[in-house]
């Protein structure tokens, strides 16, 4: 049985059972490097700051879903 195979089930289940399987294939991936950890929590501080001071350029969920 192949991934596609294995997808096409998973997406049968309903949400509660998709999150579970989601958690457990997330858990079995090796530990982060705690050097990108601290990039990218410097990263999410930068972008946090650009909004808050209106640097930043938004667009709505919507927009940003929207499918052209």
């Amino acid at each position: 049985m192949g991934a596609n195979e294995i997808l096409e089930m998973a997406l049968q289940l309903d949400e509660a059972d998709r999150i579970k399987i989601v958690d457990v294939l997330n858990s079995s991936f090796a530990h982060a490097d705690p050097e990108i950890d601290r990039i990218w929590a410097e990263e999410a501080l930068r972008r946090a700051c650009a909004y808050d001071e209106g640097r930043l350029e938004t667009v709505s969920l919507e927009e940003a879903l929207k499918d052209d």
